[in-house]
C-alpha cells in the first residue's frame, strides 16, 4: 500500500510518517510547513519509503502530483485554533475548505481506493448532549468547525456521486510528543507545560470547570491505522453488528470519534501536568494557575461515544488520558529543556 500523509511534517501527520514508514508502507508526506518543521520527519528523509514534497493543499497541481499512484490519502493538513479562526476566517476556510476540496478532487481523479481525512470534536457545536455521538451535531461555535462541519459535507457529496471511499475522524484534543508549544495558538497542553517548565502559571480560561476527551497521540495512530487498511467487507460486517445496514457494493462514507471516552476539567489538568513535571524539577510543585474570562467559541464540555469506532474499525485505545500526560510531560521536559 501506497499512502499520501498531508500535513505530514506537522505535529499529527509527522507521527503517521513515523508509524507507516517503519511499518514499510510507502509514504509520501505533503506539507508546507506553515505549522509543520522539517525536523519533525528528518529521520525519515533517508528511507527509500518516503518522499518528502513541500506544496500547498490549496495548489491542484500540487495535490495531483502528491497523490500520484497511492492507494489512500490521509489527509492531516488543516489550519487548527478556534481563536485563529477568529481572528482569520478567510485563512482558514481557504486551507481547511479550498484546501480540503482540491485534495478529494486529485484524490477523485487519481481513482484512490480510500480518503481518509481529520474531522474534529468542534462539530459538535453547541449540543449539550454527553458523551457525544456521531449522528447528534449541534450548531457550529467557530469559522474553524463550520470549515471542519462543511469537510465531512464535501466527503458525503464525493462518496455519492464519485464513488471515492471517505472516513472522517473526529479527534478530541489530541496531544502528545511533538505538539508545538510555541506561537499565538499553542494548543493548551504544550503551552502549559512550556509555561510550568519555564517557573510561570499558566492561565486557566474560566474557573477550570470546562472539561475536555484528551487524546493521546498514539491512539490517533491506532485509528488511521485501522482506517487505512480495513477492508471494505469487514466494514459492512461489522457495521451490521452496530445496526447499521451497508450496501455490499456501495462505496464507504463514515465518520468516527477519536478518543479515549474519558473527561479532564482544565483544573484536573493543570495539577495533573504540574504533579509529573514537578518529578523533573521540584521547583514546579508550588505554581499556582492564573483564572481568566472563558475564551469565544469554546464548547464548555467534549466528551466522546467511541462505540461505533469500538465496534466497526475496532478501535480500543491503549492510553487514557493519564497514562498520555505522564509520557508527554517526560517528552517535552526532556525536549524543551533540551
Amino acid at each position: 500500500m501506497k499512502l499520501l500523509i498531508t500535513g505530514g511534517a506537522g505535529f499529527i501527520g509527522s507521527n503517521l510518517c513515523d508509524f507507516f514508514v517503519n511499518n514499510n508502507y510507502d509514504v509520501v508526506c505533503l506539507d508546507n510547513l506553515s505549522t509543520g518543521f522539517m525536523h519533525n520527519i528528518e529521520p525519515l528523509l533517508s528511507k527509500s519509503n518516503f518522499r518528502f514534497i513541500k506544496g500547498d493543499i490549496r495548489d491542484l497541481n500540487t495535490c495531483r502530483d502528491a497523490v500520484k499512484g497511492c492507494d489512500v490519502v490521509l489527509h492531516e493538513a488543516a489550519l487548527g485554533s478556534v481563536p485563529r479562526s477568529i481572528n482569520d476566517p478567510i485563512t482558514i476556510n481557504s486551507t481547511n475548505i479550498s484546501g480540503f476540496l482540491k485534495m478529494l478532487v486529485a484524490a477523485r481523479d487519481e481513482k484512490v481506493k480510500r480518503f481518509v481525512y481529520a474531522a474534529s470534536s468542534s462539530t459538535y457545536g453547541d449540543s449539550k448532549e454527553l458523551p457525544k455521538i456521531e449522528h447528534n451535531i449541534g450548531r457550529p461555535l467557530s469559522p474553524y468547525a463550520i470549515t471542519k462541519f462543511v469537510d465531512e459535507l464535501y466527503a458525503n457529496v464525493f462518496t455519492s456521486l464519485y464513488g471515492i471511499e471517505t472516513i472522517g475522524l473526529r479527534y478530541f484534543n489530541v496531544f502528545g510528543r511533538r505538539q508545538n508549544p510555541y506561537g499565538a495558538y499553542a494548543a493548551v497542553i504544550p503551552l502549559w507545560v512550556k509555561t510550568l517548565i519555564n517557573h510561570q502559571s499558566p492561565f486557566i480560561n474560566g474557573d477550570g470547570s470546562y472539561s475536555r476527551d484528551f487524546t493521546y497521540i498514539e491512539n490517533v495512530i491506532q485509528a488511521n491505522f485501522l482506517a487505512a487498511t480495513i477492508s471494505h467487507e469487514e466494514i459492512v460486517q461489522r457495521a451490521s453488528l452496530y445496526n447499521m445496514d451497508l450496501p455490499q457494493n456501495a462505496p464507504i462514507d463514515l465518520v468516527f470519534n477519536v478518543a479515549y471516552g474519558g473527561n479532564t476539567t482544565l483544573n484536573e489538568l493543570f495539577y495533573c501536568l504540574r504533579d509529573n513535571l514537578a518529578k523533573y524539577d521540584s521547583k514546579i510543585a508550588t505554581i499556582k494557575p492564573t483564572y481568566r474570562e472563558n475564551r469565544a467559541g469554546d464548547i464548555p464540555h467534549s466528551q466522546a461515544s467511541i462505540i461505533k469506532a469500538q465496534r466497526i474499525l475496532g478501535y480500543q485505545p491503549k492510553f487514557s488520558a493519564i497514562q498520555g500526560f505522564e509520557h508527554a510531560c517526560e517528552w517535552y521536559y526532556k525536549n524543551i529543556k533540551g
